[in-house]
């Protein structure tokens, strides 16, 4: 299927498993070669409507270039027509080919012979080389499977999260910005821009948002416990952003902590440890996301040089500041405020992804009146990119973004994540209901 083609599904995919009528459509598309049999009777076995209808969807994805059209074709002959005009609207005009038919050698049945012939007809048989084939012959039930080019894996290899649930999930924002006089850290000038986009950006996703502001160490654990103890099981995800200043503690899996506002910190580790799936069964193999807007550690990377092709335009002030706190003291000039991450003890680490808004190690940038790097560039590229791309590519993009921005005219920063999730996720971008936060 055509890429522009996946794009109108994936957009529409909340309206299709809400309203589509699988039943109706399963022998037309079986006509029409879109699915065999087996795959319908898989399709069927999904679960609920709904669970069918979802499936059915994302096995479209891989039927070929023909399956798009003819999936039309389906719903207009099952008078499922609002769905066929949704998908219509937005979508290229598209011209069926007639399909390509399949040559078949004929077969001639083997002459019988009596055994007492046997030997006589032996002798008289040339005996030529033994040609192979130089590849076997696809069946037409995988046909399909050879359009994707070599090297790149076949999105029909790979599944998908369930993320239509309405609201999505929660989302807790922790925002620690005035930290107390004896923590000797820095005012975090800039985060509340940083909190506000989040907070409206994860609305737009249709999540349930909460923010809670300048937080001690001891109240992180709780508000942390407090979402743990939710129940999730009517929801597909569950997000954490955390914006704090950092420190470089040590780790056995996910690096880094993060400061409350009394200069204790708690450990990345210990953070996503809240919602593994022994603490909170609830979300046992649903996508647990956690988002660090902190430093790495106190160094400041330099960068290397590079041929001017691969530059772009980079931007950042003479004010930036970072988020990290350096881990022996310092009178260098340049020394602000921000945060290392840690690592959590997840018994079963599966299902969760640490983004990170600095390496490990460095310290991450912060603008005062514009907010952080990380955080200004992963709220544009959820906004362009959130309808057609998983979560994955997209943090790839704001990886490449962040990493052309400079501080002081000298400084780097390098995003990046620890990915423990095991299927593609594609977040709701449609109009959600209003959502309130506390």
């Amino acid at each position: 299927m055509e890429e522009r083609h996946k794009n109108v599904l994936r957009r529409n995919r909340v309206s299709l498993v809400r309203d589509l009528d699988p039943s109706n459509l399963y022998d037309g598309l079986i006509e029409k070669g879109v699915f065999t049999n087996n795959m319908i009777d898989e399709i069927k076995s999904s679960g609920t409507r709904g669970d069918q209808a979802r499936k059915l969807v994302l096995d479209l994805e891989t039927r070929g270039s023909r399956a798009f059209p003819l999936f039309l074709e389906c719903l207009q002959e099952t008078g499922q027509h609002s769905l066929a005009e949704l998908l219509q609207t937005g979508a290229p005009t598209v011209q069926l080919q007639p399909a390509t038919p399949t040559v078949r050698p004929v077969v001639q049945p083997l002459p019988v012979s009596s055994p007492v012939d046997v030997d006589k007809q032996i002798k008289d048989v040339p005996v030529y080389p033994l040609q192979r084939p130089s590849a076997p012959t696809p069946s037409p039930e995988r046909e399909h499977k050879r359009q994707k080019p070599q090297g790149r894996t076949r999105l029909d290899s790979i599944q998908i999260y369930k993320m239509d649930a309405s609201p999505c999930g929660h989302c807790l924002i922790i925002n620690n910005v005035d930290f107390e006089p004896q923590s000797n850290l820095k005012s975090r000038k800039g985060s509340n821009i940083d909190c506000n986009k989040l907070e409206r950006r994860f609305k737009a996703l249709n999540f349930i948002v909460e923010v809670k502001s300048n937080l001690k160490q001891s109240k992180i654990k709780r508000e942390l416990s407090a979402l743990s103890k939710k129940d999730h099981l009517q929801y597909d995800c569950c997000v954490v952003i955390m914006l704090s200043h950092g420190t470089e503690v040590s780790h056995n899996r996910f690096p880094g902590a993060v400061y409350g506002v009394d200069g204790q910190c708690v450990p990345v580790q210990l953070i996503t440890d809240y919602l593994s799936g022994q603490k909170c069964p609830s979300l046992q193999g649903k996508p647990k996301l956690f988002f660090i807007q902190a430093c790495g550690g106190g160094e400041r990377d330099m960068g290397f040089e590079v041929s001017p092709d691969e530059v772009e335009p980079s931007f950042g002030g003479a004010d930036d500041q970072t988020d990290a706190i350096p881990m022996s003291s310092s009178s260098d000039s340049l020394s602000m405020s921000d945060e290392l991450d840690a690592r959590a003890t997840l018994p079963t680490p599966s299902d969760i992804l640490v983004s990170y808004s600095t390496f490990p190690g460095y310290v991450s940038w912060r603008d005062p009146k514009s907010g952080s790097w990380y955080v200004a560039t992963l709220d544009r590229i959820l906004e362009e990119n959130a309808a057609t791309n998983d979560l994955v590519t997209m943090l790839m993009m704001v990886n490449n973004e962040v990493s052309q921005n400079s501080a002081k005219g000298l400084y780097k920063q390098m995003p990046g994540s620890f990915n423990f999730l095991r299927k593609l996720l594609y977040f709701q971008t449609q109009a959600s209901p209003t959502q309130s936060s506390t």
